[in-house]
C-alpha cells in the first residue's frame, strides 16, 4: 500500500486547495518593482537611473524607456567581464556563486551566465509549482513513492580560480537538490559526477535494475539515447520492461514534438508528457495541465518578461533586435502574435534577449508555446520560414511515409547569382527517393505558409533534401564537445557553418 505517496499526494491536493489563482499580471508588476529596488544601488542600477524609475506610478514604462536591449555579447562586454575580474554589485548586488555554461546551440562557443542564490532558489520555487500541478494530471499515490530520473550535465562542476563554479544549468541545480530529495533522485551523485557523458549513460544502464523509475526528465535527444542504450544493454523490447512503473516524462529544452514518434517507440504504454521550459538564465515555464500541451510563464519567481512583436522590421540579420523595437508587457499580449521574449532577472539580467520566440495559447493563463529561435528564422526572399513550421514538415514527412525524424537542419544555399535553395538534412533511416520526399515537404510548406509559398514563386529555386542517418548528428554534437546535457542542434546554419557541416557530413558517411 502507498502509504507515503498517499500523504505526499494528499499534501499536494491540499496546497492546491489553499494557493489562489495567480493573477499573473499583478506578479509581474511585483517582481519588476522587487527586481529594480534590490538592483538600484549596484553600478547597472546607478548608471540607468533605477532609484528614479522607482519613484514613476507605472515602472515598465520609464524601464523600458531607461534601459536598452542586451544579448549576450554586449552584456558580457559591457559589465558581466567585471565579475570575472573580481568586482562586486555589478548587475546584481554582491557577486554570484555559479555561472551557468549555456551549449547553446552545437558548435557556439559557451557563454558564463551569472547564476546566484536567488536564482537557485527562484529555480526551486518553481519547481514546486510544478510539482503541486501534478494533482491536476490525475496520477495514482503510488507515483509518488517512485524514482525520478534526471538526465543533465555533470554535477561535476568547474572550480574557477575567483572560488566560484561553473557548469551548465542542469547540473548546477542538481548540485543544489534538497537533502530529502536525495533519496528519490537517480542516477544519484555518483554517476551524475561523471563528466564523460557516454560513460555516465553507460553506468545508467548497467545499474538500470536497481531502481523503480516512474518519472523521466531531461532534453528529449539525450533521453532517447539513454533508453535505447538501457534497452539494448537489457536485450529489451522496450523501457517498460526494466522499469513498469515510469509513468511521467518531463520534458524541456526544445519542443517535444519532433520527437513523441520516435520516443513513444521506446515504450511499452503511454506516459503523460509534461513540458517545462527551464534554460540557463532561469526557470521560464511549466506545463500545469493535461488539456493542453503549452506552458505557463513562471510569473511570480524572480523572472520579468518583455515581449518584442517578431516582426522583419524589428529584427536585424543576426537574429538581434533593433534598439527601437517596441515591447510590451503581460498585459498587452495578443493571441497568434511570435513575440521575441525578455527577461529581467534575480541574477542580474536586464532587458535580456534569450533567443526564443514565443506565442500566447491562452493569455488570462500567462500559457505560452515556443516557436523556435531568433537565429533559426529563415527568411531568405521572405520565405518566413520558423521552426515551428519547420517541426510542423517533420511531423507531415513522418505520417506520409511511416517514418521517425527526431533530427533536421537546414541552410538556404545560393546557387546561381540571385538563386537559392533550401538545402535539408533529415536524420531518419527512410529509404525513399529523395527527390520524393524534398517534393512532398515543399508542398506542405507552400499550404502551411503563405510568405514561403510566394517566396518559391521568385528566387526561392526550390527545396533539396539529403537523408541521413540520426547518428551523425550525435556525432556532430559530440566532435564540437556538446554532446548530453542541454545542448539543442541548430535547426537553421549560416553558408559557412554549413559548408563544415556537409563536409563533416560527406566524412561520417564514408566511415
Amino acid at each position: 500500500m502507498a502509504v507515503l505517496g498517499g500523504i505526499i499526494k494528499g499534501i499536494i491536493d491540499m496546497a492546491n486547495v489553499l494557493v489562489k489563482s495567480d493573477n499573473h499580471i499583478e506578479n509581474q508588476e511585483k517582481v519588476l518593482n522587487d527586481l529594480l529596488t534590490t538592483a538600484k544601488n549596484t553600478q547597472f542600477g546607478k548608471q540607468y537611473k533605477f532609484e528614479e524609475i522607482l519613484k514613476t506610478p507605472q515602472l515598465a514604462v520609464p524601464f523600458a524607456k531607461e534601459v536598452p536591449y542586451f544579448d549576450y555579447d554586449t552584456m558580457n562586454k559591457e559589465w558581466w567581464f567585471k565579475l570575472h575580474e573580481g568586482q562586486e554589485n555589478v548587475t546584481w548586488p554582491n557577486s554570484p556563486d555559479y555561472f551557468a555554461l549555456s551549449s547553446g546551440t552545437t558548435g557556439s562557443e559557451s557563454k558564463r551566465i551569472p547564476v546566484t542564490n536567488e536564482m537557485l532558489e527562484a529555480i526551486r520555487q518553481s519547481g514546486i509549482k510544478q510539482v503541486l500541478a501534478l494533482k491536476n494530471f490525475d496520477l495514482p499515490s503510488d507515483f509518488f513513492e517512485k524514482e525520478i530520473m534526471m538526465l543533465g550535465s555533470s554535477t561535476d562542476l568547474n572550480q574557477r580560480k575567483d572560488d566560484k563554479e561553473e557548469g551548465e544549468i542542469s547540473g548546477i541545480t542538481a548540485s543544489n537538490i534538497p537533502f530529502w530529495f536525495k533519496s528519490y533522485y537517480k542516477p544519484g551523485e555518483d554517476i551524475a559526477k561523471i563528466g564523460d557523458w557516454d560513460t555516465r549513460v553507460q553506468k545508467i544502464a548497467e545499474d538500470a535494475e536497481k531502481w523503480d523509475i516512474g518519472a523521466l526528465s531531461g532534453i528529449p535527444s539525450w533521453i532517447e539515447l539513454m533508453l535505447q542504450k538501457v534497452i539494448a544493454y537489457h536485450n529489451l523490447t522496450n523501457i517498460h520492461e526494466i522499469w513498469p512503473n515510469l509513468q511521467v516524462y518531463t520534458s524541456g529544452g526544445v519542443a517535444f514534438g519532433p520527437y513523441e514518434k520516435s520516443f513513444k517507440a521506446l515504450l511499452g504504454k503511454e506516459v503523460t508528457v509534461i513540458d517545462t521550459y527551464l534554460a540557463s538564465e532561469g526557470y521560464i515555464a511549466t506545463q500545469v495541465r493535461p488539456e493542453t500541451d503549452a506552458m505557463q510563464l513562471n510569473t511570480n519567481e524572480g523572472i520579468y518578461f518583455e515581449f518584442v512583436p517578431f516582426k522583419p522590421e524589428y529584427i536585424l540579420s543576426d537574429g538581434s533586435l533593433k534598439d527601437d523595437a517596441p515591447s510590451v508587457g503581460l498585459k498587452d499580449v495578443e493571441l497568434n502574435q511570435d513575440y521575441v521574449l525578455i527577461i529581467s532577472t534575480v541574477s542580474g539580467l536586464w532587458r535580456y534577449l534569450i533567443g526564443d520566440t514565443i506565442e500566447f495559447t491562452d493569455v488570462e493563463r500567462a500559457e505560452i508555446k515556443i516557436t523556435g529561435r531568433t537565429k533559426f528564422f529563415l527568411n531568405t526572399v521572405g520565405s518566413q520560414l520558423s521552426v515551428n513550421k519547420m517541426d510542423a514538415g517533420m511531423k507531415h514527412l513522418e505520417e506520409q511515409f511511416n517514418t521517425q525524424i527526431t533530427e533536421y537542419t537546414i541552410c538556404a544555399k545560393r546557387h546561381k547569382d540571385d538563386e537559392f535553395y533550401h538545402t535539408w538534412y533529415i536524420g531518419t533511416d527512410l529509404k525513399e527517393d529523395e527527390s520524393l520526399v524534398a517534393e512532398k515537404l515543399d508542398t506542405f510548406l507552400k499550404e502551411a505558409n503563405k510568405n514561403y509559398k510566394v517566396a518559391r514563386s521568385k528566387a526561392l529555386e526550390g527545396v533539396k533534401v539529403n537523408i541521413i542517418p540520426a547518428a551523425i548528428f550525435h556525432s556532430w554534437s559530440e566532435r564540437n564537445k556538446k554532446k548530453g546535457g542541454q545542448v539543442k542542434m541548430e535547426r537553421v546554419m549560416g553558408s559557412e557553418k554549413f559548408t563544415e557541416w556537409e563536409a563533416f557530413v560527406k566524412e561520417a558517411l564514408k566511415a
